[in-house]
């Protein structure tokens, strides 16, 4: 069975709740920052997570991390990154959030346009095609850029975990 790291970000001061709820679910911890909780889980934890976690934000699948402090950094470390594994050919995907915090790549605007040339051309790699149809699934990409550390993960989650049942 194979296991992802996936990420729970949550609001500030919430991280020992989230990690309480992973651990009631039994599942290991690998990491612990602000406002976000690392663990390891197979495809079955990323359904038991978006169901049962109630103070994350959303459940992540991340993708890798690497360094860049230029654009072109970006642009190549998200080119390595091994999307084909998880976007298929028909996927619709973008970067739908971009942050960046102490880093010499500040713009979310840039970030996200960079990303989405480098995501198309891995793909393109994998999948002999000029353009992508982009109909079917939806594969939102999340990025946070820390001290010029890029994580980039796919959206799990949807609708943000905290707000289910909130004003429907």
């Amino acid at each position: 069975m194979k296991t992802y790291e996936l990420m729970a970000p949550c609001h500030f001061g919430l991280e020992s709740v989230t990690k309480k709820e992973i651990y009631e679910l039994g599942y290991e911890i690998s990491d612990v920052r602000d406002g976000r909780v690392s663990f390891i889980g197979d495809a079955e934890a990323i359904a038991r997570a978006n169901i049962f976690i109630r103070s994350a934000e959303r459940i992540l699948l991340k993708v890798g991390e690497f360094r860049a402090e230029s654009y072109e950094e970006l642009f190549q470390g998200t080119r390595a990154l091994p999307l084909e594994e998880f976007i298929p050919e028909d996927g619709s995907f973008w970067v739908t959030k971009a942050s960046s915090i102490s880093s010499k790549l500040y713009s979310p605007r840039d970030i996200q346009s960079v990303m989405k040339k480098a995501m198309v051309r891995r793909l393109q790699s994998r999948y002999p095609r000029e353009n992508f149809p982009e109909d079917g699934a939806p594969y939102p990409v999340r990025v946070f850029i820390m001290k010029d550390e890029v994580t980039a993960a796919i959206d799990t989650t949807g609708e943000s975990l905290h707000k289910r049942g909130y004003r429907q």
